[in-house]
């Protein structure tokens, strides 16, 4: 494998300050291209991922035909994780790697050799990878990424078995989009008033644990089934008005994809009482393989739920919306 390169010629005597400036940033980016082959070949999406502008130019006509095309860097993630994993084997070999900066964007080229291989079956494409960065306010991103290719051997029929491979087992990043949707649901589900939306997030035997649930009254603090559950939530439509709880959802590191940590904000009027619930949430959700919620453990502080509810001075209050 050659060496990366950067535009950066040698310095003879001090360099300056702005000249080890350059040198840093060129360094920086040569890392970034070199870490797109080996986070891909990983399957490290999530880290990949935040190599990219949150929209990139993206063109791979040479390899796949079509037109050129704007996309997202998750929608790009998305692409590569339902196939790369697939295969049983790949490696993006990358070389001569030239960068040229410009102020605060800089162009780069570097060469790659791309291998993939399942079972007795090998593809590889060989060509140009061409970039445009942009300075961000940690570092440099991707924000154009063009394909040019050389040389291709084998066939591209080794792309279906690869893709059936990942479709049967959906790889980490996909199952964490997947985990992060139905939690979303439920959320918004909460904010629409849309009981089937909210009902359908559910597994048979889902679990809710409310562990800081109010003591002043006989609120409870498991709930257990998928049935209890949908007559937990069923007065909610009539008892909120206006409710926001996706304004402030802020999910945060799981290194299970099938567990979902969010922090978010709740803010509702009740109807009864015409008090507003302003309440700060942590939320852990176990996903099942279908998808489901399994468990919801819900922490919130009591004494705002006591008082938006009335409690102090209308404990039967809860018991009269079941």
């Amino acid at each position: 494998m050659t060496p990366a390169t950067t535009s950066a010629q040698p310095i003879d005597g001090p360099a300056t300050q702005s000249e080890i400036a350059t040198q840093r940033d060129e360094a920086a980016i040569a890392t970034t291209i070199e870490s797109v082959g080996t986070l891909a070949d990983t399957g490290n999406f999530a880290a990949l991922e935040k190599l990219y502008a949150p929209e990139i130019a993206l063109d791979y006509t040479s390899l796949s035909g079509g037109e050129p095309e704007t996309v997202s860097n998750i929608e790009l993630m998305t692409r590569w994780a339902r196939v790369l994993p697939g295969f049983d084997r790949t490696r993006h070999q990358i070389s001569d790697i030239d960068v040229s900066l410009e102020g605060n964007t800089a162009r780069a080229t570097a060469a790659v050799v791309a291998d993939h291989w399942i079972g007795e079956k090998h593809w590889q494409v060989s060509g140009t990878y061409i970039y445009r960065f942009d300075r961000a306010d940690d570092g440099w991103v991707i924000t154009s990424h063009r394909l040019e290719v050389i040389d291709e051997e084998g066939s591209r029929e080794i792309f279906d078995p690869a893709t059936e491979a990942v479709a049967a087992d959906p790889a980490p990043y996909l199952r964490r989009q997947r985990s992060q949707a139905i939690v979303r649901q439920f959320l918004e589900g909460l904010e629409a008033k849309d009981m089937e939306r909210v009902n359908a997030v559910w597994a048979d035997d889902a679990v809710q644990e409310m562990p800081f649930a109010p003591r002043e009254v006989d609120f409870p603090t498991r709930v257990e089934g998928r049935e209890a559950l949908i007559r937990q939530y069923a007065g909610w439509p009539d008892n909120a008005r206006n409710p926001d709880y996706t304004s402030e959802l802020r999910f945060l590191p799981s290194s299970d994809p099938d567990l979902v940590i969010i922090e978010y904000r709740g803010v509702t009027e009740i109807v009864r009482t015409n008090r507003t619930y302003d309440q700060r949430y942590i939320g852990v959700f176990q996903i099942d393989e279908d998808g489901k919620i399994a468990l919801f453990r819900e922490y919130f502080d009591p004494t705002v739920f006591v008082e938006a509810f009335a409690m102090d001075r209308d404990p039967a209050f809860y018991a009269s919306q079941e």
